[in-house]
Order: structure tokens, then C-alpha cells, then sequence
């Protein structure tokens, strides 16, 4: 079928650009927003503080001036209560070929006022069709995102309007429904035609809600029922190894050499995944919990359990430094055991990564603690039954899903990470997940107290540091910046460097950041974790890093660039020991709503959870699956995971309430479910399988 106003160049920009190659992708391609032209006002009620007008009347004489770059167009516009300046300084060929004399006309733009004189540069210009108003002119007209090249080719927001308007009204049939019929009578739900009409050319904001309402719940449902129904194959195929005991490695850690009492929360979650590994199927779990928490103590106790049933576990972790703390923390606690535990990296030497490799492959070696080393094709284990990965979302799905196939029956997984996850974002991204989250610190942890100064307040700061490092502290210092920029008016790393060695000449200064060599990375660190540098300037790289007990103030500078969870992980690095902790957030003056709103929510709570709901409503879903480093795993063309909560749990309700009666989708009344999902492929990306 041939698409008025889609020649193969235009085909082909859209295909590159936006994707669409079919009629049903440009239906879904959806307006990001809608400007009222419902009224039309008079010349005589123009204001130059109006954003845009719409007016209808007739050219009373057409110019054209200058020559070259200065040549413009320019028309008389009255409506019979005055007279405005159109203006047009590009395409005035065609523009000057459009335009009539005693014509009627729909101009639309924004008004502007030069020489005491009204004008609109570059207006929307349109016959007026009485017999077309509602579709075309009047209304909530869409507006689409396009591109710099679309728009070079006529491809802008109005020619997408066109494109959707020549096809809706060239279909001479209803567009057929996707969801059956009782959904709709349940939800009360507007039918998928009108919808889409009403989506693209809505005459009032009454029906737009509605025809809203009806995609977002249709768009969401669908993501939910592919989601459970994936957990549901999950379950039913994936046979976990057994772990019917629970025995002396786990007893002998848990009465003899536990360092602290564990929280509630850290009991319940141990129950919880016990439940798992002895339900006779594959567990597969994300364990959520603040920097701090206690997530480490409970994977190791898990391991414990996997080791009294006689199998190996691994942990993978997203950096070297990392993954050498945890090494030393389960060596030294785990030896008076007799546990054997081994560590490896990208700079594991070749003659111990021989050793290792042997001693996985006999079953010596019964914990390995690692980097990404862990997912190399010949890391192999003679019994491997447990995966833990921490902060999972800095490896990609394809990096986890090479770790999960180093075993069959595939082994138990969990994946924990200290990035607290908005309750509707982890019900998309981690839906197929069971999910346990410690929400309770360890006794004896004070709150972190964290201050906004501007960078006028350099010297009360300083005083400040001076005072916490004559009582034994040490500091953190965070810069998002390592060089000079041009474009933003940020202090920058090595500036910032300097200016602490100037400022504290008889304190030790050490740097860390990504571009360093990792020997002077590991060195930098190395010195602060052990007291012997005092100051810390780093990047992010310290967000996921050591833990050290004694550093009590967190210097963010430049805080407005970061975002609230960010800003949330940095501060979860100190507050780690007995003693008060502080966070200082650094600003310029100059600071956005946006800034200032984050600075305000830093200031007023230390819970992870309520941050990164606020982050997620400021910034929209960010960067937490990690499947392309960007985004999410799925791409959603009209819901918003912020705003749209309420409605997200409908949607899994409803999908709950249908897989719960049948799980295969085999029922007469489900079959165009079943087919809805295979015409959508979500399936493609089987996150389910791979955790």
C-alpha cells in the first residue's frame, strides 16, 4: 500500500532516523506534545508575551527585499481588526508560489514586535478548510521530534503530522483491537481505533486522557505479561541444584566467627533465599540494600550454604579494587574454616591464573572472587551451584548471561546491588526477579549529615577539613571533571588537586581517577585505605569502592552535575565507622530548579529509596539494566515509568490475574494475548533466562 507523500527518499529517512518502516510504526510513533490551536484569536488581541497565536484572514500584498543571505519574503496579513508582518527568510521560492492574494489562510507562530510593528517569522501557513478544520487545523495540534536531517528534507513535526494524517485517512477500515474484550470492559478502556486517532489529532483534552490512558495501559500490560510469563517458563523448566542442608560451614561462621549481630533485615533476606535454594527450583533474586547495609555478610553466608552442600560459588564484582576487598574480607573470615578461597582479575599473573584454573577444575578451590576475568571461556569449575554478582548493573546482560552458562543444571543467581531501584522501575527492568531488600543499617551507624555550601565558602570548608583530620579523619574529595572544559565552568580534578596540596602543605594528598595506570590507581588507594594519606581527590571511581571506616566527610564538588542516586553513592562511602559522618555538597550560585531541588532532597533525607524514586521523577529512567549501557531493555514509545505508576500496576495486576488462571495463554478468550506478544517480539530479548 503507497503512502501519500513517502517517495523512496523520504522512506529511507524514515526507516534511518526513526525506525518506522510500516504503517502500525508510524501510528506508534507518538506526539511528545500538543500546542492548543482550538481558538483563534484577532490581530487586535495580540500580546508579545503570548508563546504563539493562531489567526485567520487573508494577504492583502507580498514583497520580497534584499539579495543573497539578506533576501527575504515578506506579506501583509489582516483579519479585519489590524494588520501583522509575515516574514519568511528561507525556502521563498516555494513559499512565494503557495501564497495568494484574498485567499483564506490559518497563520500560526509566534508573535514578535520590531519597530513598534508586530511580526511572525517563519509562520505555519495554511488554506483554511472548513470541512477539514477538526482533523487538521483547530484542536491540540501534535508535535513530533524529528531530526536535523529529517527536517532538511521536509521531514519536521508538520510533516510527520501530514504523513499520519494522509495514512488514518486513507484506512477504510476500523484499525483491529490488540486486547480482548473483557480488559477493556474491565478497565473501562477506550477501543484501539479511536485511540489512535485521538493520540495523533485530539479535538479536547478530555478524549486525549482517555486515549492516553488506553495506550499507556495497553503499552505497560504487555511488557508485565511477557515479564511473568518469562518467570513462569523460568520456574517451571530451570531445576536449581539442591541444597537440602544447611551444615557446619554455615553453623560454625554463624555461632563462632559472625563479627555483629545481623539486622531483621538481613535475617529475613537469609530466609528468604534459603526458601529458594531448597524449593528444588532455580533460584533467581536481586538483593537491594543501601551502601552499608550488609549485603556482603549475607552473599557470604549464602556461600557458606552452597559450600555445606558440597558445590562451588563465584562472585563477580565491576572492579579489581573491589573484588580485592571482598577477597581479603572472605579470606580472613573464612580461613579459621578451612575454606579455600581464590581471587581473579585482568591482572592475575599467567602462572597463578594456572593454578587457579587447576584448582577450580578439581574442586579445591571452593569461592572464586573476581572481576570480569570470571566470564573467560576457560575460567572453568567442576561444580558450580551459586553466582552472586555485585552492583550487577555495571555488567551487560551478554557479560552475566556467559556467567549463568557455566553450568548445568544453570546455577542458583543473585544480584545485588546498593543502587536503590524505584518500585516501578524494578518491577519492569528486574519484573521476573524475586526481589529481597535490607532496609535496616547495621547498630551503632549515625546518620550521614550532609550540608549545601557554595564555592565562596572555601574557607569555613577548609577549617572544617583541618578540624576532622586533627581528630583522626580522613576525606574524601569527589570532582566530576579530570580536564578543563571549555563549555561548562566546572572546577576540575587536577586544579582541584593542587589546591588541597596548597591549602594542607603538611598533609598527604593523594589522586585517583580512570585515566591513571591501574599500578597508580591501586597505589593511590592503597595509601588512604591505610591511613597513610590523608586526603583522597578522586573521580567516581571511589562510587563503587573501598570501605574505609575512617573517613568521615565527603566532599562533592560541582555537586549540580550529578544525579540524586549518584550524589547517594558517593555519600554512602563515608559514615561507615562509629563516628559522625558528613557530606558537603559544593555549588556554584548559579544554580538550576533542578539543582537546587536535588541539593534540597540530599539534604533532607539519607533514604536510598525516596531518592531514587525523586531521581527517577527528575531525570526519567536512567541507566540501571545496563543492556546497551543506555536505557532500557525495551523500548516505550508513550508510557513514562515516573509518572505512570499507578497505572504500571494495573497493568501487572491484570497480567497477574490472567496467568494465574492460565499460565499458557491457551484459553479461547487469551489466544490474542499469545499473539499480540509474538507480533510485538519482546521476546527477543529473553532477560528472564539470564537474570
Amino acid at each position: 500500500m503507497f503512502l501519500q507523500g513517502v517517495g523512496p527518499k523520504k522512506a529511507e529517512l524514515l526507516k534511518k532516523e526513526l525506525d518506522i518502516e510500516t504503517f502500525e510504526e508510524l501510528l506508534y510513533y507518538f506526539p511528545y506534545k500538543y500546542v492548543d490551536r482550538s481558538k483563534i484569536f484577532t490581530i487586535s488581541e495580540i500580546d508579545s508575551s503570548m508563546p504563539h497565536i493562531q489567526l485567520k484572514g487573508k494577504i492583502l500584498s507580498i514583497k520580497s527585499a534584499g539579495e543573497g543571505r539578506t533576501k527575504r519574503l515578506t506579506a501583509i496579513f489582516s483579519d479585519g481588526t489590524g494588520y501583522i508582518e509575515l516574514i519568511w527568510f528561507k525556502g521563498l521560492k516555494y513559499i512565494q508560489s503557495f501564497l495568494k492574494q484574498n485567499v483564506e489562510y490559518i497563520v500560526f507562530g509566534k508573535p514578535t514586535i520590531f519597530n513598534n510593528e508586530y511580526n511572525i517569522a517563519h509562520p505555519e501557513i495554511e488554506i483554511y478548510d472548513e470541512s477539514n478544520k477538526q482533523i487538521h487545523l483547530l484542536g491540540l495540534n501534535p508535535a513530533y521530534n524529528t531530526s536535523e536531517k529529517m527536517k532538511e528534507n521536509f521531514l519536521n513535526s508538520k510533516g510527520i503530522q501530514k504523513l499520519v494524517k494522509n495514512l488514518l485517512l486513507s484506512l477504510k477500515t476500523k484499525i483491529p483491537e490488540t486486547l480482548p474484550s473483557f480488559l477493556i470492559e474491565k478497565y473501562r478502556l477506550i477501543d484501539l481505533d479511536t485511540a489512535l486517532r485521538v493520540i495523533h489529532f485530539p479535538p479536547d483534552n478530555q478524549i486525549l486522557a482517555k486515549a492516553r490512558f488506553r495506550l499507556i495501559f495497553e503499552e505497560l500490560f504487555y511488557i508485565q505479561l511477557n515479564i511473568l510469563s518469562l518467570k513462569n517458563k523460568r520456574i517451571s523448566i530451570s531445576k536449581g541444584s539442591p541444597f537440602p542442608k544447611v551444615g557446619d560451614y554455615l553453623n560454625r561462621f554463624y555461632s563462632d566467627f559472625l563479627p555483629f549481630t545481623l539486622t531483621d533485615a538481613q535475617k529475613r533476606v537469609i530466609r528468604e533465599i534459603r526458601h529458594d535454594l531448597g524449593s528444588g527450583k532455580q533460584m533467581n533474586r536481586l538483593l537491594q540494600g543501601d551502601v552499608g547495609s550488609g549485603k556482603t555478610l549475607v552473599a557470604m553466608m549464602i556461600m557458606l550454604i552452597a559450600l555445606d552442600n558440597d558445590f562451588q560459588t563465584c562472585m563477580m564484582v565491576p572492579t579489581e579494587i573491589l573484588s580485592a576487598q571482598h577477597f581479603n574480607t572472605f579470606k580472613k573470615m573464612l580461613e579459621p574454616l578451612g575454606v579455600k578461597v581464590a581471587l581473579l582479575t585482568g591482572t592475575t599473573k599467567k602462572k597463578e591464573r594456572k593454578i587457579i584454573h587447576e584448582g577450580l577444575e578439581n574442586g579445591e578451590i571452593q569461592i572464586l572472587i573476581g572481576t570480569h576475568a570470571l566470564i573467560e571461556d576457560n575460567v572453568l569449575f567442576k561444580k558450580l551451584a551459586l553466582i552472586i554478582i555485585d552492583e550487577q548493573h555495571r555488567f551487560g546482560v551478554a557479560q552475566r548471561s556467559r556467567l549463568w552458562k557455566k553450568s548445568k543444571p544453570p546455577p542458583h543467581v543473585l544480584v545485588m546491588t546498593a543502587t536503590p531501584i524505584p518500585r516501578t522501575l524494578a518491577m519492569t527492568v528486574y519484573g521476573d526477579l524475586d526481589v529481597s531488600v535490607i532496609d535496616e543499617m547495621p547498630p551503632g551507624r549515625k546518620p550521614v549529615q550532609t550540608y549545601h555550601y557554595y564555592h565562596n565558602n572555601r574557607n569555613s570548608l577548609n577549617k572544617f577539613i583541618r578540624g576532622q583530620i586533627n581528630n583522626g579523619r580522613q576525606v574524601y574529595v569527589v570532582f566530576p571533571l579530570i580536564e578543563e572544559s571549555e563549555k561548562m565552568d566546572f572546577k576540575n580534578l587536577n586544579d582541584g588537586c593542587n589546591y588541597m596540596r596548597e591549602a594542607f602543605p603538611d598533609l598527604k594528598v593523594v589522586i585517583a581517577h580512570g585515566r591513571l595506570k591501574q599500578v597508580e590507581k591501586d597505589d593511590a588507594m592503597r595509601q588512604f585505605v591505610s591511613g597513610e594519606a590523608n586526603i583522597l581527590v578522586a573521580t567516581t571511581v571511589i562510587e563503587v569502592g573501598v570501605d574505609v571506616p575512617n573517613a568521615s566527610v565527603m566532599i562533592i564538588e560541582s555537586a549540580e552535575r550529578f544525579g540524586l542516586s549518584q550524589l547517594h553513592q558517593l555519600r554512602g562511602r563515608v559514615g561507615r565507622g562509629a563516628e559522625q559522618s558528613f557530606c558537603i555538597l559544593m555549588t556554584s550560585y548559579k544554580l538550576g530548579e533542578e539543582s537546587r531541588k536535588r541539593m534540597e532532597i540530599m539534604i533532607k533525607t539519607n533514604d536510598g529509596f525516596e531518592i531514587a524514586e525523586a531521581d527517577m521523577k527528575i531525570r526519567g529512567p536512567g541507566d540501571l539494566e545496563g543492556t546497551q549501557q543506555s536505557g532500557l531493555p525495551f523500548d516505550l514509545k508513550i508510557a513514562n515509568l515516573a509518572r505512570d505508576s499507578q497505572i504500571l500496576i494495573l497493568g501487572r495486576d491484570a497480567a497477574t490475574m490472567i496467568l494465574d488462571d492460565d499460565p499458557l495463554l491457551t484459553k479461547n478468550e487469551n489466544l490474542l494475548l499469545k499473539e499480540r506478544m509474538r507480533h510485538l517480539a519482546i521476546e527477543k530479548g529473553n532477560w528472564g533466562m539470564i537474570s
